[in-house]
């Protein structure tokens, strides 16, 4: 793996936004592979974003459900933008941190999401650069292809 610029924080919760192949879920698989202090949760995976767009209220009880686990990361947080209100609440009321990652913050933003009123930062993964690829670059590759 490309080891990435992009520093986040260890204990604030955040978005992590960014074009789709930048490589938000694999940073975060990087940081954040403990399994016994990660709770992971995939909106991607039919099962949990069908049980959490259909009941947002369900999160609340999946997270106490996990009491050792501290951090709570949600991929493509976009795809159930209502889950935003119960992190908010959550935030509020436990010492959870909640990785929240995304394709658009636009999308959030358009669809008047709840973006936890400055209690959590914003980072965003852009393309590979040539400080991150190093001997890898080829200006050539990157001009025809992009850096995702």
């Amino acid at each position: 793996m490309v080891s990435r610029i992009v520093k986040i924080s260890k204990e604030q919760s955040f978005f992590l936004f960014g074009p789709r192949g930048s490589g938000k879920t694999s940073l975060l698989k990087s940081i954040y592979h403990d399994p016994s202090a990660v709770l992971w949760l995939d909106l991607l995976e039919t099962q949990i974003h069908d049980d959490l767009a259909n009941d947002p209220a369900l999160l609340k009880k999946m997270v106490a459900a996990h009491p050792g686990k501290t951090k709570v990361v949600i991929d493509e947080i976009q795809k159930v933008p209502e889950l935003l209100n119960v992190v908010h609440q959550l935030s509020l009321e436990s010492k959870h941190q909640f990785i929240l990652t995304g394709s658009s913050a636009r999308k959030l933003k358009r669809n008047k999401a709840n973006l936890l009123a400055g209690r959590a930062f914003s980072y965003y993964c852009h393309p590979l650069t040539y400080e991150e690829l190093g001997d890898q670059f080829q200006l050539m590759n990157v001009l025809r292809f992009g850096s995702l």
